[in-house]
């Protein structure tokens, strides 16, 4: 049997379809019942609800250890997507408890229940720090504890520390860091988090762009993938997944053609994002509000980061579907 944490979320969504439909016998893990909610949505989205059904559903957090050992009864493999995601400063110690903890917690008990592999999805944002010699950022690309990172990038870094410890104590792992994911626009009804906030604010008219850059991948390819490396010989390995490097006005202007609505108008330049992170800290601050903006996200909004793709396709030949193509069709499903 396979163990899916995150099952609730987009990427773990979709994953559990894409798992049942490969026949696999799943075991999926929630803390909300609601939240299973979300899931079904997304069987009912691809007319799949029938499969919905197969999945063996079990109340359980990734901080509750007792809850984890019914959890690991006859598990052959685990997909580690469950993780905490925030921008913002005040949530450090909830981001470091719930991925570097939470995912302790589920590689001890890998190692313990003799799991044959563990495949843990991580992101981009845990990558190294390009060096002045380097064009593209790589697997190989040193991380840099000098260099300011984001709470959320620490906390992910911190969670593969502790797939790789596994790693050494005889586990077999597949690391994945995927770029920032994109599922059909329809989605952003269902999530709300990741691609779905991009969504919601080019719907409703966002004004601003910027001409900064980095890697986006579909959420089909990332399933895809972590699924043909979990059924390969491959192991021990950590892989980019990225379609693309794009430039955020260009993915922006996409998503804007796509909802028939109004392509941002205004080029945001550095010392503009800048100044909106604070105004929108102060704010926030004043009115017992979640900032809209944040001086992790506003840096990322005009770096111009580049991300290579070279080990996963030289490894497995995968094709990478066309992002801005994908954003197009997948919304006439």
């Amino acid at each position: 049997m396979i163990l899916v944490t995150g099952g609730t979320g987009l990427v773990g969504a979709h994953l559990l379809l894409h798992l049942i439909e490969n026949g696999e016998n799943v075991r999926a893990i929630y803390r909300s019942k609601n939240k299973i909610e979300k899931t079904k949505a997304v069987f009912d989205f691809y007319k799949k609800p029938n499969l919905f059904e197969k999945i063996n559903w079990l109340e359980a957090d990734i901080l509750d250890v007792p809850s984890l050992e019914t959890a690991f009864i006859d598990i052959k493999q685990v997909y580690h997507c469950a993780a905490f995601i925030s921008f913002e400063p005040r949530d450090e110690e909830i981001l470091r408890k719930t991925n570097i903890e939470g995912t302790a917690n589920m590689v001890n008990f890998a190692i313990a229940k003799e799991v044959e592999k563990f495949c843990y999805i991580s992101s981009i944002a845990a990558l190294g720090d390009i060096a002045p010699h380097e064009t593209h950022i790589t697997e190989e690309t040193d991380w840099n504890p000098e260099k300011p990172h984001s709470d959320y990038a620490i906390s992910k870094y911190g969670a593969e520390m502790e797939v790789w410890r596994g790693q050494q104590e005889g586990l077999n792992v597949i690391v994945v860091n995927p770029g920032v994911i994109l599922g059909p626009p329809q989605m952003m009804h269902i999530f709300d988090e990741g691609s779905s906030e991009i969504y919601r604010k080019v719907s409703n008219g966002l004004p601003f762009y910027t001409l900064g850059s980095t890697g986006f991948i579909t959420v089909d390819n990332v399933v895809k993938t972590s699924f043909e490396l979990m059924k390969s010989e491959v192991k021990n390995e950590r892989f980019t997944l990225i379609s693309d490097n794009i430039v955020f006005k260009d993915l922006l202007n996409t998503v804007a053609d796509t909802l028939k609505v109004k392509r941002p108008r205004f080029h945001a330049k550095p010392f503009l994002m800048n100044a909106l992170w604070i105004t929108d800290g102060i704010f926030s601050t004043l009115f017992f509000r979640k900032r809209s903006i944040t001086k992790a996200t506003a840096k990322a909004s005009y770096s111009k980061n580049l991300y290579s793709n070279e080990k996963i396709k030289t490894a497995l030949g995968t094709v990478f579907t066309d992002i801005h193509k994908y954003i197009l069709e997948s919304s006439k499903l």
